[in-house]
């Protein structure tokens, strides 16, 4: 079906359709009702990258978000999306939620669907990227709060994140040094080999440092999702009575973990110690406040958007930076020593 079928189905040039996909006023509204009726019939969907390939010089900048309803990623989008107005140019926003597989092959579609001068990518599972990955794309492209695991074609893309490894197992040592041993540890997604996997990773590292042995039934999955979050540790606490810590990557888990604490009629800080990730405001005025990793979020965005535009405007090269963290120390941890 195209915009030739929707002409001749609704009696009218395929102008007239033209004018109509693009809202023109020198329609008759009974004609417009017509195209319009046939349209809505036959599920056409207008292809919006043809009349973008018109444009003779688009000036979007891409932001492609591996969980468009993480709180963490919402409050990146805002700074970047005004620093790219600022900029003068348009930012479009796409979700990249539903594909597990095939970043790279979605930048490529992204960018070249919409003429985009630059792409910023928000989360996402770049594992196997090498030379070959970014070599047929002359945009920037800058990966944030991304961990790529090959050190293949790093000149032809850009990352801005945090050490997760090295964060979590200084979050996992907080709490071992505080005397906890049975620490659960809830990741995002399952499916998750980036921010999850590089985490999960610095947990263990912590364990083993500190010779306490892992234990698998004690990982959980949150999904990013508080309730998710409360419903996984309500039934694990049934089952764990030796828990005495969990350690979530996301504040929005630890607060559904929290909640769950107090509805298994337990105390949080007390019989239950919680640490999260991100440093979002909600982990503060949660009471008790909740311990937690504070990621740099505003300078985050700031580097990502000033990276893109120095590549952009010829003054600047691919770079890869890693920010500091900070763990921020509330009254969701118990001291085990006291």
């Amino acid at each position: 079906m195209n915009i030739r079928d929707i002409a001749k189905m609704s009696g009218v040039g395929v102008s007239t359709v033209s004018r109509v996909l693009n809202n023109h006023p020198d329609v008759k509204e009974s004609t417009r009702e017509r195209v319009l009726s046939i349209i809505r019939e036959s599920n056409y969907v207008p292809n919006n990258s043809a009349r973008i390939l018109k444009q003779n010089n688009t000036k979007n900048i891409g932001v492609l978000v591996k969980g468009v309803f993480n709180p963490f990623f919402s409050e990146l989008i805002n700074v970047i999306g005004s620093k790219i107005n600022e900029s003068k140019y348009t930012m479009i926003l796409q979700q990249n939620d539903y594909v597990l597989e095939h970043e790279v092959e979605n930048i490529i579609s992204f960018v070249k669907e919409k003429r985009l001068q630059g792409i910023i990518c928000l989360g996402g599972n770049f594992t196997d990227l090498d030379e070959e990955s970014f070599k047929n794309l002359d945009v920037p492209v800058v990966l944030t709060s991304v961990n790529t695991i090959s050190p293949l074609g790093r000149n032809r893309y850009s990352t801005v994140g945090i050490n997760n490894l090295q964060s979590s197992y200084d979050a996992t040592e907080y709490l071992i040094k505080k005397g906890h041993k049975n620490i659960a540890f809830m990741i995002g997604e399952e499916n998750d080999f980036c921010v999850s996997w590089w985490r999960y990773k610095g947990y263990i590292k912590a364990l083993k440092d500190n010779g306490i042995e892992l234990n698998d039934n004690n990982l959980l999955v949150g999904d990013y999702d508080t309730n998710k979050a409360y419903e996984v540790t309500i039934n694990f606490l049934k089952e764990r009575k030796d828990i005495t810590a969990i350690f979530a990557i996301s504040d929005f888990m630890a607060i559904g973990v929290a909640k769950a604490v107090i509805d298994s009629g337990l105390v949080v800080g007390r019989d239950i110690s919680i640490i999260g990730f991100d440093g979002m405001d909600v982990s503060c005025f949660y009471n008790p406040g909740i311990t937690t990793i504070k990621q740099p979020k505003e300078e985050m965005a700031i580097k990502s958007v000033e990276i893109l535009f120095d590549l952009l405007k010829g003054t600047g090269e691919n770079k890869h930076i890693l920010l500091d963290t900070e763990l921020i120390e509330r009254e969701s941890c118990a001291d085990l020593y006291k």
